[in-house]
């Protein structure tokens, strides 16, 4: 299969179909092409990319944004549009916010976004049989390492996380020591609840091959948080690819790849290729 990053089209890709997982409007990302995201998230949906016939393999995508608010083509769309040339269905999540207004005048409580992910489960497991794979950015690869450690019909066969805040984060293992909290308080519960990658928390232990692409120098996202994985991986006889390349910035996608983090989608691709072969 191919391995490079398709060229961006000059207009915002049109989803095959968008589907509702909860009540509400349909959300209307701000900004323009390639660089809109979600600041208020209506209800929860799923943008379905669909790559060409016959498909191998679906993939449930989570774009970050820090549970503020969304990064919908960067770490999304663009993600999407990636595994489509993969021969992989895509199905970009966009989740609602812990902490943030409802529409009956109170917040989401802290897990709305493993709330509305186990929606986007459910709608997954109602299709025709096909391998599925979870894959996240960023806040994105946090709730991508929550969704693999779930009990749930929907298998997926592996996980894909890259600069992710995915346990150190957590008020007992925060790195760098002494950090604070994140506010809203929703927000710094669900790091709290589902630290990924934390031998003394085996909830949170994923049961599949998992896929890490990090930066060493991350200010944003110390790269401890895959430190953590990978020891805890090593500990409990779990499988991780782990690649920390030197200089890359926080964010950088399938974008900012001028180091040589620009290997790593190529390194994902054949991730990708031995876990649906396994």
């Amino acid at each position: 299969m191919p391995n490079a990053t398709p060229a961006l089209p000059v207009e915002a890709p049109l989803p095959d179909r968008v589907i509702a997982l909860s009540d509400g409007a349909a959300n209307a990302p701000e900004a323009a092409w390639p660089d809109r995201i979600h600041k208020r998230i209506t209800r929860a949906e799923m943008s379905v990319f669909l790559a060409p016939a016959p498909a191998r393999a679906r993939a449930l995508v989570y774009g970050g944004g820090g549970y503020i608010h969304l990064v919908h083509d960067k770490e999304g769309v663009e993600v999407a549009l990636w595994l489509n040339a993969q021969g992989i269905d895509a199905y970009v999540l966009t989740h609602r916010m812990p902490g943030q207004a409802d529409a009956d005048g109170g917040v989401w409580p802290y897990d709305i976004a493993l709330t509305d992910g186990l929606k986007a489960l459910d709608y997954l497991a109602s299709l025709a049989p096909l391998p599925l794979l979870h894959v996240g950015l960023s806040s994105g690869g946090h709730l991508a390492g929550v969704m693999a450690c779930q009990d749930h019909s929907q298998k997926a066969k592996g996980a894909l996380i890259a600069y992710a805040p995915i346990n150190a984060n957590h008020r007992d293992y925060k790195a760098p020591a002494g950090k604070p909290d994140y506010p809203p308080a929703e927000k710094q519960a669900f790091y709290d609840a589902w630290p990924i990658g934390i031998t003394a928390e085996p909830h949170g232990i994923p049961r599949m091959p998992v896929f890490l692409a990090y930066a060493l120098h991350d200010q944003v996202v110390p790269v401890d948080h895959a430190l953590n994985l990978i020891k805890a991986m090593q500990q409990t006889g779990g499988e991780v690819d782990a690649h920390i390349f030197p200089q890359a910035p926080h964010g950088f996608a399938l974008r900012e790849l001028d180091g040589t983090h620009d290997q790593w989608p190529s390194l994902a691709a054949r991730w990708i290729d031995k876990v649906l072969a396994g």
